[in-house]
């Protein structure tokens, strides 16, 4: 660890801040959390609940987590004394320019500044900060949710110093997630552009009525996502191409795979598609409510992580 990391402040309390929460306090951080929200003790309370099962079936002790979790609509009260604070803000540049440069004069000097945004890049919102500030600020990126989902995608801006991006790597790391450090700005970062080329083709194909939304999805869970939960698109493909490898793929069906790839489709931005699509995906899951189908893919999730866990410990 190349500092201590005690207190962490989250603002914002939505679904992806909640989440956070959670996990930071089940490793034994103090959590201060701020939202503006009405409703904030009270969202807290149902998501540590919610959650904690979850973190436990991850072999953590959360003895007397909720004690560790305090809430405070102040934002300089939360990020007084924090190490590092966690935004979770509207994916607005103009708002995370606002929040930033509040979270840069409140909180301490040594306190590294995250950003959970989706898409934007933080030099895209730290331009006006002094070169001290903005040397602490850096993406750290999760994916829904967090105290599951283990990446976190670690995306320094222009004018991030060395040792924040070390110190990022180390405080994700620290909590139980798998940073992944990103050394070029990009909107979108990696994983969610990879996930929008999927989300674009997988619209389109529903669209010109060659699958329905729930068949498309047993398509990917039973073959892409189930392959890329163990090795990933590149390892797969080397796989793929047997002994030969990568090499032996590219050379032997490469042409074929780029006429597909260029053959693929983009969706209609029409209203009139756009509104049969939403409703074809609703008919799929719309009878089953959030907390329900929340729950189903967490249970899941949960049983894929052990799996793996189970498979690396017999590796090793």
């Amino acid at each position: 660890m190349t500092r201590p990391f005690r207190t962490a402040a989250v603002i914002g309390a939505g679904t992806i801040g909640l989440s956070w929460t959670a996990l930071f306090a089940a490793y034994g951080l103090t959590v201060r959390v701020s939202d503006p929200r009405e409703d904030l003790a009270g969202a807290v309370d149902e998501a540590l609940a919610t959650y904690t099962p979850h973190l436990a079936a991850r072999g953590l002790d959360v003895t007397g987590l909720a004690d560790r979790v305090h809430i405070t609509p102040d934002v300089t009260e939360a990020v007084r004394d924090a190490d590092v604070v966690q935004e979770n803000g509207p994916e607005r540049a103009e708002f995370k320019k606002d929040l930033f440069a509040g979270l840069a004069r409140e909180a301490p000097a040594h306190a590294l500044l995250l950003s959970s945004s989706s898409a934007i890049p933080a030099t895209a919102f730290t331009g006006e900060l002094s070169d001290e500030a903005a040397a602490r600020v850096l993406i750290g990126h999760p994916f829904n949710p967090p105290h599951l989902v283990p990446l976190v995608e670690v995306v320094p801006g222009e004018r991030t110093g060395e040792d924040a991006v070390q110190a990022a790597v180390d405080f994700y790391t620290a909590v139980g997630r798998t940073p992944v450090v990103e050394r070029k700005e990009i909107p979108g970062f990696v994983g969610n552009r990879l996930q929008n080329a999927l989300s674009r083709e997988a619209a389109y194909l529903v669209q010109e009525g060659v699958v329905t939304p729930e068949d498309l999805d047993k398509v990917v869970v039973n073959s892409l996502g189930l392959r890329w939960a163990t090795v990933g698109p590149f390892l797969g493909a080397h796989l793929g191409g047997g002994p030969g490898g990568y090499r032996h793929l590219v050379e032997h069906i490469g042409t074929s795979m780029q006429r597909t790839g260029a053959g693929l489709g983009t969706p209609s931005q029409d209203e009139d598609q756009q509104e049969r699509l939403i409703e074809a995906v609703e008919k799929a899951y719309g009878s089953s409510t959030y907390p329900e189908l929340t729950g189903a893919r967490d249970r899941r999730q949960l049983a894929v992580l052990a799996a793996l866990d189970s498979a690396d410990k017999e590796e090793n």
